[in-house]
């Protein structure tokens, strides 16, 4: 599909010919060229005779932009590694990091154990991997970015300053144990809230969810931490900077919690963003929770409040089984003993029966709070087969198969796990398993997000949500148009962030882009890699048909492969749309 031309001739450093254009803007798909030079797109309508450095024939594939991803954990990933995947790899081409309350800055030396502990704990990146791989070439919060800016890698990154790592820098140990903050705390706070959004973060991100704990089970420094200090540290944030309070709850208090939104946009014109899932649980009316929430987000929108939720378009699905970093058996006595062994010796113990045996009779010891809640829900767990299914039918349960087998379901799993050399994972579409995801995602208050990339590294691979868009939702179904689905992926999540120099294909735009043949396109069944510091395993995917990934006007990945290239740069604040019409 590429050739090269003569440089001394060229107009143009690449030129793609005969692609369908999808340009993020939502308008129908169309026959269309494009020609880029110095990283921008500068034509859509170029001579095709015309000389370029690189010619790209699209013929029968559709270009769109790249994909933007706001939710996203690669605070340390991008400290040691200079390809994002698996966003990068999946046509992503820009993310939004530091959400949910936890990073890596700002941070004293005496602190570092305490921010690795945290991020262990509720985002699930193994701490060895990150004692080894971060560098700590920083303290403070723009020292941090200034060393992100020192590394090339494939995308562009952004980053919010997260409120954990403010509080224990300011509060210590009283951060740590959730101490109420004083005035002179919360003061200092928003002094280095404020410093961080001058050099260049895109907001601030807080965490409020039980779920979210340090790896030492406690309860993260940002827990149930005073609203009135969240709306207080609200007020560093600008409107006119393009600036984004993230958020997620448990909406113990649904009116409350999104007053700390509400009001923080109502005092400096900031905008708002939360993980929005339906979790099957009612507001205090007794109206389904997310309902309540889209009211709120309407009712904010009419007072001229853009207050947005996060939508993943598929359940949060949990990955279980020997190569993942937990199952139901991960913790107990006998398993344990033999985590060390190299696989195939491990599963040659775990075969025999007397090990079995054992095993199916102890206890999981302090488990993963996933395995505590999951570890016998057999009813909620499907085996994970290609083509991958991530909307699973309850009679393809472990229950259900266990059941027809005549066997006890946790007997049936053990021995599942053993198949396939011990390769074998479950699914456990654990929240948002629902039939109004379609729905949620067309909401025009809602942006396509929670892929969570970089974070839950051995057990939730859902960073391919972006594509699984595509998949499901648009080809398979047909609930949601091509244009409308490629804007939810590309110019809305750039427009929620103020990142407005790209999400579309129009003259002057970053030359960020995809080309995809549409029929071949399909996810495939996430796999592990030890490609972490010090050994660290984690989920990686590929999806077929992804044909292209360009970022700034250069081939960065082709047919899943990284050509080399290492074009992205580190966003700092809002990015002005170049077009002249909207100066």
């Amino acid at each position: 599909m590429t050739q090269q031309q003569s440089e001394a001739q060229a107009q143009y450093d690449l030129l793609i010919t005969g692609g369908t254009l999808v340009d993020g803007s939502g308008a129908d798909p169309r026959p269309c060229n494009v020609a880029v030079k110095d990283g921008r797109i500068v034509s859509l309508n170029p001579d095709p005779e015309a000389a370029a450095s690189q010619v790209v024939d699209a013929t029968g594939r559709l270009v769109t932009p790249g994909f933007v991803d706001v939710h996203t954990h690669y605070d340390g990933q991008a400290t040691w590694d200079s390809h994002m995947a698996p966003s990068s790899n999946l046509g992503t081409t820009t993310v939004v990091m530091g959400n949910c309350g936890v990073g890596f800055a700002p941070c004293r030396q005496q602190d570092h154990d305490v921010l690795i502990e945290l991020m262990e704990g509720v985002e699930e990146i193994p701490g060895t991997a990150m004692a080894e791989g971060l560098p700590w070439n920083w303290e403070t919060f723009p020292e941090y970015l200034d060393a992100l800016d020192q590394r090339q890698r494939d995308i562009d990154i952004a980053a919010l300053v997260p409120h954990g790592p403010v509080r224990v820098f300011v509060m210590g140990e009283r951060g740590v144990n959730r101490e109420a903050a004083s005035e002179a705390d919360i003061s200092r706070m928003r002094e280095i809230i404020a410093e961080a959004l001058a050099a260049g973060a895109v907001g601030f991100s807080t965490s409020r969810t039980l779920v979210h704990r340090s790896a030492s089970g406690a309860l993260i420094p940002t827990y149930a931490a005073a609203t009135d200090e969240l709306k207080q540290l609200g007020t560093a944030l600008s409107g006119d900077a393009g600036h984004v309070f993230q958020l997620i709850s448990d909406w113990e208090d649904p009116e409350s919690e999104f007053d700390i939104l509400r009001q923080t946009s109502k005092d400096t014109g900031a905008k708002g963003t939360f993980t929005l899932l339906d979790l099957k649980s009612n507001a205090p009316n007794g109206e389904p929770l997310w309902q309540h929430h889209l009211q709120n987000i309407e009712a904010a929108q009419a007072q001229g409040l853009d207050i947005r939720g996060q939508v993943l378009s598929r359940p949060v699905g949990m990955l279980m089984g020997h190569p993942a970093s937990m199952s139901s058996f991960s913790r107990r006595p006998t398993f344990a003993a033999l985590a060390d062994l190299p696989q195939a010796e491990k599963i040659a113990e775990l075969s025999k029966p007397e090990v079995r045996a054992r095993i199916l009779q102890e206890e999981n010891v302090n488990p993963h709070v996933f395995v505590r809640i999951f570890e016998k829900s057999f009813a909620a767990m499907y085996p994970l087969e290609e083509p991958i299914n991530y909307l699973p039918a309850k009679e393809d349960s472990v229950a259900a198969q266990a059941a027809a087998a005549g066997v006890d379901p946790e007997e049936w799993l053990y021995d599942y796990f053993l198949g396939n050399g011990g390769n074998n994972l479950v699914y456990i579409p654990a929240a948002n398993f629902t039939e109004n995801i379609a729905a949620l995602l067309r909401h025009q208050y809602t942006v396509s997000a929670l892929g969570d990339g970089g974070a839950h590294v051995g057990s939730i691979c859902d960073t391919s949500a972006n594509v699984y868009v595509l998949t499901k939702w648009v080809k398979e179904k047909g609930e949601i148009s091509l244009a409308e689905a490629v804007r939810m992926l590309t110019r809305e999540p750039a427009e929620l962030y103020s990142l407005l120099d790209r999400g579309l294909v129009a003259e002057g735009m970053v030359a960020d882009l995809n080309i995809i043949d549409f029929d071949k396109l399909a996810l495939r069944t996430p796999h592990i890699v030890a490609d972490l510091p010090a050994g660290g395993r984690r989920f990686l995917q590929h999806a077929d048909g992804l044909e292209t990934t360009i970022k700034s006007g250069q081939v960065i990945y082709q047919h899943g492969r990284h050509t080399g290239a290492l074009p992205g740069a580190l966003l700092r604040g809002q990015q002005p749309d170049p077009r002249p019409a909207a100066g």
